[in-house]
């Protein structure tokens, strides 16, 4: 059962910078430091969402164009592959 946990915090400056201390939050969703995230800013509703990132970066010497290449090809011969797949 998955539950929302509500926590209160006081915006703090470090440095030049506010911020917020949540380690016990960022733990909860399996993030550690050194690990992306991605945040999302809603200034209608006064909401931040952070989710851990699912951004993958491609090995140095692999382009954006191969792996979008590759990609028309896995989508073009799916059927060809999951019948491979299954033999």
């Amino acid at each position: 059962m998955n539950r929302m946990v509500v926590m209160e915090r006081k915006v703090t400056k470090f440095g030049n910078s506010l911020g917020i201390t949540m380690t016990d939050a960022l733990k909860q969703i399996g993030l550690d430091q050194g690990d992306t995230v991605s945040i999302d800013v809603s200034p209608e509703t006064g909401e931040i969402i952070i989710k851990k990132s699912t951004r993958v970066s491609l090995p140095e010497g692999i382009s954006a164009d191969f792996m979008d290449t590759l990609t028309n090809v896995i989508e073009e011969y799916d059927q060809t592959l999951q019948g491979l797949k299954d033999r």
